[in-house]
């Protein structure tokens, strides 16, 4: 079985509030009279194409059944409501859950199995201004929508991030209603950064996401937020970003730091044991090391003096998801499958140090017990 847990769609509704929209984010008609998504002002190219695939369910279970994809986990796309107005955001946000919730319902099952073939992760109306008891209130929705299983978030939060305090009712009702996060980044960094050469979109997709991730985790486990809510479930966009890479370089700041050196309860590594990642990251040796640092999360416990215990990939490997970020990067040419899908399969099929029960967990298995999916 293969389960797509990093999978998007803009739903009609939203759509066609992108098309109403005369500034980014917006839908536009280019002068060939192509449909195009502008996600950020200036973007390059005057934006990407956007289709049916983008909103059409036929469309998405064909690239599923392309793919030999069984299940997905499909999520709104980025910028979700952060452009709208906190009325706007909150009618929007249950519309479109109640949307996404039908999406699913209606989709069709696997063969021979009560389970169907796509289930969705919702929406908060987390805008600056909206009311901590409108965001309960889409939590509840969430909760009891059958085949929604959690929700999509941005880095912004309320606008001071996912660190505010402000959030934590907020936070405690996702966790109490087991509901898992997607973590998502749509922002990147400042992009003077860049430099001035037109290098298209490989900046600010290879770098500025991973990086906007890094910084929003990073900044959640700092505040506490993990020892507050243990049983927090925070599934990582693009296999972690750079937390992983960093995280040893994290926690000597953090101990040197008279300000935060005894704010947790754990060393900084002991929390990367309690978070998810996809694995789209491409290659076999990135989703190798992502996974034996991982693995090493429970050496880092508080009051564990077991710190010279060797990783093993095989425990990390648990906390890795297949994932397609479909329908972005398509091939640029017509091509029977897509290089992005086809080359994270090969990815996994290639860790070093994975059997086939690792494989397969990956693939499916994980997914299907992370979301419970049964």
């Amino acid at each position: 079985m293969l389960v797509d847990v990093h999978t998007h769609v803009y739903l009609p509704r939203y759509a066609s509030w992108l098309r109403s929209r005369s500034i980014a984010p917006r839908i536009l008609v280019n002068e060939a009279g192509e449909e195009r998504l502008l996600i950020l002002e200036n973007e390059t190219s005057a934006g990407r194409p956007v289709g049916p695939s983008y909103w059409d369910r036929n469309a998405k279970l064909n690239f599923m059944d392309q793919h030999g994809i069984d299940i997905s986990v499909v999520s709104f796309a980025n910028p979700w409501l952060d452009f709208l107005s906190p009325p706007d955001a909150e009618s929007l946000a249950r519309d479109l859950n109640t949307d996404l919730e039908e999406y699913c319902a209606t989709s069709p099952c696997l063969p021979s199995s009560s389970l169907n073939r796509l289930y969705g992760l919702g929406l908060l109306p987390l805008v600056p201004g909206i009311s901590i008891s409108s965001l309960l209130q889409a939590v509840s929705q969430i909760a009891k929508a059958p085949h929604l299983r959690g929700l999509i978030m941005g880095t912004k939060g309320l606008g001071k991030g996912i660190d505010d305090d402000a959030l934590d009712p907020v936070w405690k009702a996702i966790e109490e209603k087991g509901l898992v996060v997607f973590l998502h980044p749509h922002y990147g960094v400042d992009s003077s950064a860049w430099g001035d050469k037109e290098n298209g979109h490989v900046l600010p997709l290879a770098l500025g996401f991973p990086f906007e991730t890094t910084t929003a985790i990073t900044r959640f486990i700092l505040s506490g937020a993990f020892d507050r809510f243990p049983s927090s479930r925070i599934l990582l966009a693009h296999s972690g970003g750079t937390l992983p890479q960093l995280s040893s370089r994290l926690a000597s700041c953090i101990d040197h730091d008279p300000i935060v050196a005894s704010r947790l309860k754990h060393d900084a590594r002991f929390y990367l044991g309690k978070l998810w990642f996809d694995a789209v990251a491409y290659g076999p040796e990135e989703l190798a090391f992502v996974s034996e640092i991982v693995s090493r999360a429970g050496r880092y416990e508080s009051g564990n003096s077991n710190t010279k215990a060797l990783a093993d990939r095989k425990e990390g490997s648990k906390r890795m998801l297949f994932g397609t970020d479909h329908p972005f990067f398509p091939p640029l040419s017509s091509s029977e499958k897509w290089k992005s899908v086809v080359e994270n399969l090969e990815a996994i099929d290639s860790v070093a140090g994975w059997g086939e029960d690792e494989r397969e967990g990956v693939r499916a298995g994980n997914a299907l017990t992370f979301f419970d999916i049964q």
